[in-house]
């Protein structure tokens, strides 16, 4: 191709000197064939793309293709059920709802119903129609500690930080939540001015690194975050220890993003980078974690506190839990993230490989808590791709009591999983900082779609428990929710996640699949006391046990 390139570039060039001699106007040819000839001389001799090397100017359709490849998919190719990380079926689902059209489907089911992994709910003859039941169930945070205690929804936005998103989509955001009442998390970017605007219930949260309450050198400030915690707007404190996408995982805001109202916001430098780093610097014990939660609830003057995480080594949650039983001090809820939760970016082996899933993650923490006796202190909180009336059902039967929904509100917005979130080319002005694209969203009309996704998400929710003979969200239980876990075989949610009786991890002796945890946590530590375990560590954590001490794990 680089010879053929050459007997082209050179076929023009005659081309457009013969035809600038044959009359003089048409020296302006060389316009159209002069970029091409100059071009493909540059890619001969580039060194870093092979393909544009071997093929000049012709290599060049490959980004192209590349860069179309995503949205020729995703309109031509997949089908309603194979998108990813959302499929067609509930992108539209979500659209119509959020448009108020007709949510209804034709002909039966997509889904295969014989496929590993397919669930549904049990349904009950004596059903209780929907008219009869509460269309806006809430849930009061706030354990025994708790001065202020928040009636909160089932189903809220999740953390999405300004930055992350355009200052239209949280104004449409928090302006949907006010309508709809119920609860936007700020997301770990601190409290804007956009989320202050519209006046809708906020969950504020706190990351490691800190912005809205730190001093210049990143660690907590205790009087910054009491000034903002006491407004009316902020109804509950999230602390984050990990998110779902990118448990683990710090993370750097350039130089270049740090604007002055970024920096007024967060109050970071101007024009510095910013570092979040993979851990809090406050604490670094579960009493420390403790301890932390609850001087912020006294900061607050008695606001429901509490900390989100995704599920890594068991251990370290075992911990905490310790700590609460020895220290009295409860969390007020605790927000469980799955590994299939959503990030605007993220390394591709964290998204992809680092985290418990959320129906896994949920049921561990409704057990131990159980375990432990603390669970009626502690309301859990479940995220993680939850966009449908079914998806609340299934996570409050695990164990959660409310769900909160990132993906699912920006769906709502306009979204249309360019999946551009993390190079500011969003094309519907959802995740992005340019103002070119931004003003594609309209707040007052995403506004009311955001309430309206809502409204009838949790509609759907309440529908399903009537479908099932139900009347309140907390009489679901894991006996409701089936899954085939293979061509002949289908299991209950109660099957495949057996609850523990409440108290049996006070004493012994423990349940056997909890016995290692317990011996290898410590409330003084977050680290595991020792993955080698011995006889005398599963003697201590169950003396009356005979059966797993010699299995070496």
């Amino acid at each position: 191709m680089r010879k053929a390139f050459v007997a082209i570039a050179a076929f023009l060039i005659a081309l457009t000197i013969m035809l600038g001699l044959y009359h003089p106007f048409l020296w302006w040819t060389f316009i159209f064939t002069g970029p091409f000839v100059i071009l493909g001389i540059y890619d001969l001799y580039q060194p870093k793309h092979s393909i544009v090397r071997n093929y000049p100017v012709f290599g060049r359709l490959r980004y192209f293709m590349e860069e179309l490849r995503p949205k020729v998919y995703q309109y031509f190719v997949e089908s309603d059920t194979n998108g990813t990380p959302y499929s067609r079926l509930n992108r539209s689902l979500i659209y119509q709802r959020a448009k108020k059209d007709n949510d209804t489907i034709p002909f039966g089911t997509q889904l295969n119903v014989y496929d590993n992994g397919y669930e549904w709910l049990s349904h009950s003859i004596a059903a209780i129609s929907h008219h009869e039941l509460n269309l806006d169930p809430r849930v009061t945070v706030g354990g025994p500690d708790c001065k202020k205690p928040y009636s909160a929804s089932i189903y809220n936005i999740s953390a999405m930080s300004f930055g992350s998103l355009s200052q239209n989509a949280i104004l449409a955001l928090n302006g949907g939540a006010k309508m709809g009442n119920f609860a936007h998390n700020t997301g770990e970017g601190g409290i804007s001015d956009y989320h202050r605007q519209p006046g809708g219930d906020l969950i504020w949260q706190i990351g490691t690194g800190y912005f809205g309450c730190r001093n210049a050198d990143g660690t907590f400030n205790y009087d910054a975050y009491a000034e903002r915690a006491k407004t009316d707007q902020v109804k509950m404190i999230e602390i984050k220890l990990s998110q779902g996408a990118k448990p683990g995982h710090g993370g750097m805001l350039p130089a270049k993003k740090v604007t002055p109202e970024v920096a007024r916001i967060r109050l970071v430098p101007e024009g510095k980078d910013v570092l979040s780093p993979p851990a809090h610097s406050a604490f670094n014990t579960p009493i420390g974690l403790l301890e932390f939660v609850k001087k912020l609830r006294d900061l607050s003057e008695g606001k429901p506190v509490g900390f989100k995480l995704c599920i890594g080594r068991k251990s370290e949650f075992y911990a905490i839990c310790k700590a609460m039983v020895e220290t009295g001090i409860y969390p007020d809820f605790i927000t469980v993230d799955g590994g299939e939760g959503g990030t605007g970016a993220a390394p591709q082996e964290f998204s992809n490989s680092v985290g418990m899933p959320l129906r896994e993650g949920v049921a561990f923490v409704y057990d131990v808590l159980n375990g432990f006796d603390l669970k009626k202190h502690i309301k859990i909180i479940a995220s993680g791709k939850v966009a449908t009336g079914f998806d609340l059902v299934k996570n409050i039967a695990l164990g959660a009591d409310m769900c909160n929904a990132a993906r699912g509100m920006m769906f709502a917005l306009g979204c249309i999983q360019a999946l551009e979130c993390n190079s500011n080319t969003c094309p519907t002005g959802v995740a992005t900082q340019d103002q070119s694209l931004m003003k594609g969203l309209v707040v007052e009309d995403k506004t009311v779609r955001v309430k309206n996704f809502h409204n009838l998400t949790v509609a759907s929710a309440v529908e399903l428990l009537g479908a099932a003979g139900l009347r309140e969200t907390h009489q679901l239980s894991r006996a409701y929710i089936n899954r085939r876990v293979s061509p002949s075989v289908m299991q209950s949610y109660l099957e495949s996640f057996p609850y523990i009786p409440a108290g049996s991890l006070l004493k012994t002796p423990y349940p056997t699949r909890y016995e290692l945890g317990m011996a290898l946590s410590t409330s003084a530590s977050f680290a595991p006391t020792d993955y080698k375990v011995s006889a005398v560590d599963y003697a201590h954590a169950n003396p009356y046990g005979d059966s797993m001490h010699d299995d070496g794990r």
